[in-house]
């Protein structure tokens, strides 16, 4: 199943990752019994799903229309807690010079207001060096507390794509690092296309992601080689926090990123980075100049 924010509405996206798709109202197939508010589908994640299993294709069908994709938001477009992850892939650990962490990933927020859905065009800040990560994002479907591994996949939504989009020059700005500013300028948390539950997924443990700036590859990698595989980083993740429904979770990138480059690297005005997940799908920002 495949859900995605439609101009704040909460439709079924039918079709495959690419070509074109169409979008059905949750809403108008539950017939009312399901809101368009994506918040509270996610406060009811389990009568929705057990809902949602027991629906014919003509339900859908009934109901579909075009979509549009300069319509979409990010999948889980309020949620109360947003956790971003870093050194979470071998590789990256080693382009950064940092030590692989053992215990757990270091963790930081990225802000609501920084959000945004798959396309989109970001106002890059004057004198800013901005970077790329392309992530795997989980959304919570049911509270995990103090959960084990096994109990973490039952309990999502579903994976979404993201760009933990960073400005390194505030991230790193003295006397301590201030990574949740320097990752949270507007459009700076791009996600989508949709969510995507992990049924839908040949293999939910292992996806190659990746991104790509005017068409010349920057990050490649697969979810199979994260540290902290998303089972046993919401399990301890969960055994701080509660996370809660729709609760939005960036994994962490692989290696490629700007800053690590010899020369460094930025993103620069009128460069279009395109990222994408396999059996998820596509993101693609533009940006612009500040002033």
């Amino acid at each position: 199943m495949r859900i995605a924010n439609l101009a704040g509405r909460g439709v079924f996206v039918l079709g495959g990752e690419d070509g074109d798709h169409q979008a059905a109202e949750i809403a108008a197939v539950s017939g009312g019994r399901f809101g368009p508010d994506l918040g509270q589908i996610y406060q009811n994640w389990g009568r929705f799903r057990e809902w949602a299993a027991t629906l014919a294709p003509d339900a859908l069908h009934t109901h579909a229309f075009p979509l549009n994709r300069a319509l979409l938001g990010a999948p889980s477009p309020a949620p109360r807690q947003v956790f971003a992850v870093g050194l979470n892939y071998r590789d990256h650990v080693a382009e950064t010079g940092f030590a692989v962490p053992e215990q757990l990933p270091p963790v930081f927020t990225k802000y609501v207001s920084a959000f945004s859905g798959p396309d989109s065009t970001v106002v890059l800040p004057v004198g800013g060096h901005v970077d790329w990560e392309v992530e795997l994002v989980v959304i919570v479907g049911r509270e995990l507390h103090r959960a084990d591994p096994e109990q973490v996949w039952p309990a999502l939504a579903g994976v979404t794509a993201g760009q933990d989009l960073s400005e390194r020059i505030s991230q790193f700005r003295g006397p301590a690092a201030q990574f949740g500013l320097g990752k949270s300028f507007p459009g700076f948390a791009p996600q989508g296309p949709w969510l995507v539950t992990p049924d839908e997924l040949a293999d939910r443990d292992d996806l190659e992601l990746g991104c790509a700036i005017d068409g010349q590859e920057v990050q490649k990698a697969r979810t199979g080689d994260l540290l902290f595989p998303v089972p046993e980083l919401l399990s301890r993740l969960s055994h701080t926090v509660v996370l809660l429904p729709g609760d939005v979770i960036f994994t962490g990138t692989p290696a490629g990123v700007g800053m690590s480059r010899e020369p460094q690297r930025f993103l620069q005005p009128g460069e279009t980075l395109d990222s994408w997940i396999e059996g998820v799908g596509t993101l693609r920002q533009t940006f612009v100049a500040g002033r």
